[in-house]
């Protein structure tokens, strides 16, 4: 049998495995430095129940969507919605939707491998007390320095790109099932350490207040966009996630339960997440940022001066690196399949020529981190922030909303229903409306919102 035949890329053998491994990909650095600090700054609870509510009336009926194009597809996004397409009677032209999820997928990981190795050289740093009661201003140099030390970010990336595509190459089963399996729990053992450190050092009064009081004054429209762009980015809508997920998920899976706890998990990280580090924060007396700078100033600085701040600041890293990499790993998946099933070449040949471009494109997001005499405008970050902007405003939003239209109003429902026949026809009924009736109009308003506050 031909490699790109549906079926060929492999499967696991049980749920389990499955909802490990979405969620394994769902808690990234979206949870770790955003979530939180987007919370405190727009209105505290009532961002939350906003989230919650695009989350769950507009992201998850399309990560559902992408999951049953998956499994009835068995194959790449390309492949897997190419035979969607056909079952359906529709043109083929539909599979340009796969190849748009694999470029953006490859955009988001042109920035995401750098941040990765700055999490990597970070959990080297507290682990040699780097910044034992270092001052604010010397935390902040050494983030200045590691930006201006071309070969040493390309050193620090490299090593984790050499992790992730070994894991890739290592199969559906071996590599992303084995890596499920191992950082899932071990992300919540870090962050049940985390908590406890938080509790027993930070101020979770003032953490409390700034996380979950609610403040009608600091909510505005542009925090309900916050809200959406979180709650689609955060379970990896538009990447062709969901899509080669669902293909190795095995028969008979309730995907909407499925989906559901994914996203009730991812959630809960984001959480937890916040009322472990913002303590600290304040307790330091450090004002709360999102970003690079909270990640890499603000809680290097707290830990630095904590009693035990460099053993619990290195298992802080530890868990942005797990949390990286299996969200980098699941984000390769779609493209490595699409190598593999186009192209007609072995796993690893795919892995290590995936992992070559993003060596090569990682490298010129590192280098536009210099002054840039030659080209000032991606210089000094900004290719870094057009990436990120390109992707959450505009790419991922487009994948997400042409996944709706695909199977909310052109498969056929027969179809959808024969794969979620473990759902309740209630479920089936409300999850076909969401996604035909509320989630495109709603994305369309973010993409022309978004695209406006750019201007």
């Amino acid at each position: 049998m031909m490699a790109a035949q549906r079926g060929e890329l492999g499967g696991w053998r049980s749920r389990t495995t499955f909802v490990l491994a979405l969620s394994a990909a769902a808690v990234g650095l979206g949870n770790i430095w955003r979530f939180a600090y987007l919370a405190g700054e727009n209105g505290g609870g009532l961002f939350v129940l906003t989230y919650l509510g695009c989350l769950f009336f507009i992201a998850i009926p399309i990560m559902i969507a992408e999951v049953i194009i998956g499994s009835h597809g068995r194959g790449s996004p390309v492949v897997a919605i190419r035979w969607v397409a056909d079952r359906s009677l529709l043109r083929r032209g539909w599979m340009l939707l796969g190849l748009l999820a694999c470029a953006a997928g490859l955009l988001v990981l042109a920035y995401y491998i750098v941040v990765a190795g700055w999490a990597l050289a970070y959990a080297w740093y507290m682990k040699s007390g780097l910044f034992a009661a270092a001052s604010a201003a010397v935390v902040a140099e050494q983030f200045g320095a590691l930006l201006d030390d071309v070969l040493l970010m390309v050193y620090w990336q490299s090593l984790f790109l050499v992790v992730a595509v070994t894991i890739s190459a290592l199969g559906v089963r071996r590599g992303l099932g084995s890596l499920a399996w191992l950082s899932v729990p071990a992300m919540l053992a870090l962050v049940a350490a985390l908590l406890k450190f938080g509790f027993d050092n930070g101020d979770t009064v003032a953490a409390r207040e700034f996380l979950f009081a609610t403040r009608p004054i600091d909510f505005t429209w542009h925090s309900v966009l916050l809200a959406l762009g979180q709650a689609l980015f955060t379970l990896g809508v538009g990447m062709g996630v969901g899509i080669s997920y669902g293909a190795y998920a095995p028969r008979r899976l309730p995907v909407g339960r499925s989906v559901m706890a994914v996203a009730v998990f991812d959630t809960g990280m984001s959480l937890l997440l916040g009322v472990a580090i913002f303590p600290l924060v304040f307790a330091n007396n450090m004002e709360p940022s999102a970003g690079p700078g909270l990640l890499f100033i603000s809680l290097p600085y707290a830990f630095g001066n904590t009693m035990l701040g460099e053993l619990f600041g290195g298992l802080f890293f530890l868990l942005v690196v797990l949390a990286a990499l299996g969200s980098v790993v699941a984000i390769m998946e779609p493209i490595v399949g699409l190598l593999m099933q186009r192209l007609r070449i072995r796993r690893l040949t795919a892995a290590l020529s995936l992992g070559v471009s993003l060596w090569i494109v990682g490298l010129l997001v590192a280098l536009s981190f210099g002054p840039g005499e030659f080209y000032p405008a991606l210089a000094n970050g900004n290719l870094f922030r057009a990436l990120d902007r390109v992707t959450a405003d505009l790419l991922l939003p487009l994948v997400a909303l042409f996944t709706a239209v695909l199977v909310g109003w052109r498969m056929r429902p027969e179809i959808l229903r024969r794969e979620l026949y473990r759902e309740l026809d209630l479920f089936f009924s409300l999850w076909r409306r969401l996604l035909r009736y509320i989630a495109p109009p709603v994305i369309l308003l973010f993409i022309v919102a978004s695209a406006w506050l750019l201007r």
